[in-house]
């Protein structure tokens, strides 16, 4: 093909491209993505710089995601050191840990050198140590021992999500020294909100905002109006539990300190609403026994994540219909149990589901306590009694005219009614207990909430139906 041919094929994308890459439905456009991969194929750099380039690190990651896999790599070869790394924070751990495997350490090392130390610590977390530590190698001392300290911190920490580039000032500064300092200093954050004020050992004073600095005189020393900041969060601390501090205090950011309580690091909201995002998505995906899967992991890797809960539930399956084996003679007798026991197990298990989600959701977000327990769950089992009273009268009269007895319709509506409420006790108290025993219940609720609902219904409704049909 042409030079001239190309030039044509380049001059038409360009025409064709327009700033908002994002369909109706909130994905990538297809049209947008024809273009990218013409570019790639043709290596029409001038229209990824054009185009690719000046994307939001969030519109390039979810590009990054959308196009084809051998078109990721060719991508980011043909952007070079135009390439934003800090789009990596926003795809798939499957597709970053692909795309840092196959970038020489060098690049990454230079990419790093430009980026935020939270994300940039986010990117190295998951390469191995020797690649941690040849990249790591090649950058400035200052920044090299910043990192390091912050990838020391345990996984999901404040200390790994920590932003290690703020302001601190000593208490006798006074004002107009401050506001020389920020004009002056070129190693300082990209944007704050905050003044941190510490004292030679780093020990954390107090903070100042930045709008009370603005308005104060510049002789007034830093030390008068500084406030004390009651919320420093522990570099240690579960990054769910410092979420938890910033929503409940209504932070932009907070302090994070180490264990003598000297200044290390801030934790800032950006970096917490994609913890509360994470932490929602965990409890969301782990309730369906699914773990940490990701829609870019391989069919093996998918296969091998979700085969442990499903065995689990293969195990309580076996145990219900051990149940049903008992009353084998009853349902041979009656043949009409066999078609009921399924509406009574499905109606257990859907009430039990909703009573373990609202639970589950409140453990995580410490709404629900050793102070509260017992109202909720004399709430959660009233709720239970009444649905129970309202589908068992329902289930009862529609079952009693479709097989034209009353007596089998009063058996099924006092099974429903025992089960519902079993199902709803079963909901609130299993991840009650699994969570004081240090297990997660998001994991390991549902499947056992099942096997009891599957159980007692099955066992409420072919042990009443002995008892008062055959007797």
């Amino acid at each position: 093909m042409s030079d001239i041919d190309n030039e044509d094929r380049a001059r038409n994308r360009n025409d064709d491209a327009t700033h908002d890459i994002y369909a109706e439905n909130g994905s990538v456009r297809a049209d947008f993505l024809a273009l990218v991969g013409a570019a790639i194929a043709d290596r029409d750099v001038l229209f990824l710089r054009q185009h690719v380039v000046r994307l939001h690190e969030s519109e390039l990651g979810h590009l990054l995601e959308a196009i084809q896999p051998d078109q990721r790599m060719a991508l980011i070869r043909l952007l070079g050191a135009d390439f934003d790394l800090t789009a990596l924070t926003e795809v798939d751990e499957a597709i970053r840990l692909e795309i840092v495997e196959q970038m020489p350490n060098a690049q990454i090392a230079a990419a790093i050198g430009e980026l935020d130390s939270d994300d940039a610590v986010y990117i190295l977390e998951d390469l191995n140590k020797e690649d941690q530590e040849e990249i790591l190698a090649q950058l400035p001392f200052t920044e090299r021992v910043r990192l390091r300290r912050a990838l020391d911190y345990p996984e999901q920490s404040a200390g790994r999500r920590m932003q290690t580039e703020f302001v601190a000032v000593p208490p006798f500064w006074t004002i107009g020294q401050t506001i020389d300092y920020m004009r002056e200093e070129e190693e300082l954050p990209e944007s704050f909100t905050q003044i941190f004020v510490i004292d030679p050992t780093f020990k954390l004073l107090g903070i100042v905002d930045l709008d009370r600095i603005l308005r104060t005189k510049r002789l007034v020393r830093i030390e008068s109006i500084m406030r004390e900041t009651n919320y420093p969060i522990p570099a240690e601390m579960d990054q769910e539990d410092a979420a938890q501090i910033f929503e409940q205090y209504d932070l932009l950011s907070a302090a994070v300190v180490d264990d003598n309580g000297r200044l290390v690091g801030v934790l800032t909201i950006d970096d917490v609403v994609d913890v509360i995002q994470e932490e929602a998505e965990e409890d969301f995906m782990r309730l369906g026994g699914v773990g940490d899967e990701e829609l870019s992991d391989s069919l093996i890797d998918t296969s091998r994540s979700r085969v442990p809960w499903l065995m689990v539930n293969l195990v309580t399956a076996f145990m219900a219909a051990s149940v049903i084996g008992l009353f084998e003679g009853t349902i041979q007798e009656i043949v009409a149990l066999a078609v009921l026991m399924p509406i009574v197990a499905g109606m257990g298990g859907n009430a039990g589901s909703q009573t373990m989600t609202v639970t589950v959701r409140a453990l995580a977000t410490r709404n629900l306590d050793i102070h509260n327990a017992w109202r909720v769950i004399r709430r959660e089992a009233g709720v239970g009694l009444i649905n129970g009273l309202f589908f068992g009268i329902v289930v009862g009269v529609v079952s009693g005219f479709w097989f034209e007895d009353a007596n089998l319709g009063f058996v099924i509506s006092a099974a429903m009614i025992i089960n519902m409420f079993a199902a709803a006790v079963a909901g609130i108290a299993i991840p009650m207990v699994l969570d004081r025993t240090g297990a997660d219940p998001a994991v390991s609720s549902a499947v056992f909430v099942t096997a009891i609902t599957d159980i007692a219904g099955f066992f409420s409704f072919l042990g009443l139906a002995t008892w008062w049909l055959l007797r």
